[in-house]
């Protein structure tokens, strides 16, 4: 009983709760799904507010920020519960209650940037509120190496603002999630000083006019050097162009039988046959390669050991003169398991190349090793890929994106480093139905285009098919849950890589070492509170 009654003391008050929840809400309007991105620039100042609030307490702070981590996670994600809830059946309430296990879990990251933040204010004051980015982004970044996903960072927000997102050319996500909590804590600051006595918060210690002037250098400090920056992209040769022809077949998630099969595949045909007639209509693509690119689909074609769709890509392409790209489960004869992976088969019907998925999507694709022997894989238990395999597009090699693999600035930054000119995604979004998922997604191949200064060629089932140039532009996109085809153009690079390709996540390391010289400092100086 003592334990309960001195747990429930040092538990957050509830307006406090209120607040950590508000900034949530306001942040979950900021991300695709209702994309009012400017809320991302203050939507945390609550959220430190409550904070500093309860900073005499880690463990009452740590709990407002697992409220909050929650509650955006539950918000921005609840898109997971459709696949279950239609295809697997499961009742709605519990697909949801499943949802709300993971948020527990993940929230748990929000929760130690709370304690983290208000230990710093405890013992140095409000000047801690300036550490606040620094702890954010290091935070993020953990979760990204801990979970092996960092899904709605606070960066991708911004994916559909043109201008902001260039940043990204240099420091990643984390550089422009950096800025946009940055923006937050000189807000904060400068309203902190300005209103000494607001729901019990004592005076300031930062006099009004100081915070003024902290806060504009802080913001110009980090914001200004990138205000005029332009994304080094690589130049093209236009002698050194390929064709590609994207189909979005539209193919549906359930009641797939043999013959249905049958008449998915003659469409894949007719769609991009219908294509190569528009394309063959223009003389100067007479003379150029042409790629058909068949996305990522529940069809789940197997191209080793499946003699009669070897035989239909292989018809397919000698009659049409094509390459064709395509995504099958390809065996893994070391292992005794498959591969996913993306195959290429040039023009006379030969199998030239094959990348094997790197990235799988946890519990969906493999289960880590420690819990292999007792839960399932929702989709199908793959090896793990090793190689970053370039694939040929005529003169210029693309390295491919297997679904989930957008989410991954490392393995698009490798593939540039290894002399990539274009970037290939093969996608299919359709078992989670027409939610915000579809533009998440996008968002993520938005910020490999300008992380690399590459384009990247989303191809998808469902949706959303699009061309993203190397800022980052959106152009030619298909309508979701409807069949398309889609032109592009692939010329070869003159190889040019950006500094974020060059140096990777040098700033997000920047930020966990501020953040241990804020906590090495916090600890050696006595307590303000």
């Amino acid at each position: 009983m003592k334990i309960l009654a001195r747990l429930k003391k040092n538990l957050p008050a509830p307006i406090n709760i209120f607040f950590a929840i508000l900034s949530a809400i306001l942040l979950v309007f900021a991300f695709p799904g209702f994309e009012f991105w400017f809320f991302a620039w203050f939507a945390l100042i609550p959220f430190f507010f409550a904070v500093y609030r309860e900073k005499a307490s880690a463990f009452a702070s740590f709990i407002l920020g697992w409220s909050f981590g929650i509650a955006f996670f539950f918000g921005t994600c609840w898109w997971l519960t459709f696949a279950p809830i239609t295809y697997a059946k499961f009742p709605a309430p519990l697909a949801y209650f499943l949802l709300l296990c993971a948020t527990l879990v993940v929230g748990l990251f929000p929760a130690i940037f709370a304690a983290i933040f208000s230990f710093l204010l405890k013992r140095i004051g409000d000047y801690a509120i300036l550490s606040a980015p620094f702890i954010w982004t290091a935070i993020e970044f953990l979760r990204f190496w801990t979970t092996g996903n960092n899904w709605n960072a606070a960066a991708y927000s911004q994916a559909f603002n043109n201008d902001l997102i260039q940043v990204a050319g240099v420091g990643g996500i984390y550089l422009l999630g950096f800025q946009i909590i940055a923006f937050n804590s000189a807000v904060f600051l400068i309203l902190l000083s300005s209103v000494s006595s607001i729901a019990n918060l004592s005076d300031s210690q930062i006099p009004r006019k100081k915070s003024y002037i902290f806060s504009i250098v802080f913001i110009l400090l980090f914001s200004l050097p990138f205000v005029s920056f332009k994304n080094a992209v690589s130049a093209y040769d236009p002698e050194k162009t390929a064709n590609v022809i994207a189909v979005q077949p539209n193919v549906p998630m359930s009641g797939l039988s043999d013959e249905s099969l049958n008449e998915l595949k003659k469409k894949h045909v007719e769609l991009s046959e219908t294509a190569l007639k528009k394309l063959g209509e223009q003389p100067t693509n007479n003379e150029r390669s042409t790629t058909v690119i068949f996305p990522e689909s529940p069809m789940n074609f197997a191209y080793e050991y499946d003699e009669e769709f070897q035989k239909f890509v292989g018809d397919f392409a000698r009659k049409n003169n094509v390459a064709v790209l395509f995504n099958a489960a390809e065996p893994d004869v070391e292992n005794k398991m498959f591969f996913n992976s993306a195959v290429l088969v040039n023009a006379d019907g030969r199998k030239i190349a094959q990348y094997d998925k790197i990235y799988l999507v946890p519990f969906g694709e493999s289960v880590p090793a420690p819990l292999q022997s007792f839960l399932p894989a929702l989709v199908g238990s793959f090896s793990y890929g090793k190689e970053y395999d370039l694939l040929p597009f005529g003169d210029a090699r693309g390295g491919v994106m297997i679904c989930f693999e957008s989410h991954f600035p490392n393995l698009s930054r490798e593939y540039v480093r290894r002399g990539a000119d274009v970037l290939i995604e093969m996608t299919n979004d359709g078992y989670l139905g027409n939610t915000p998922v579809l533009r998440q997604h996008l968002a993520n191949a938005v910020f490999r285009a300008v992380e690399t200064g590459r384009p990247v060629l989303r191809v998808t089932n469902v949706g959303i098919t699009a061309y993203i140039n190397e800022r980052g532009e959106i152009s030619d996109a298909a309508d979701v849950y409807a069949e398309a085809t889609k032109t592009w153009t692939i010329s070869k690079s003159n190889g040019e890589q950006t500094f974020y390709v060059k140096y990777g996540d040098w700033f997000a390391w920047l930020c966990i070492i501020a953040s241990l010289g804020f906590l090495i400092f916090a600890f050696l100086r006595r307590k303000t509170l």
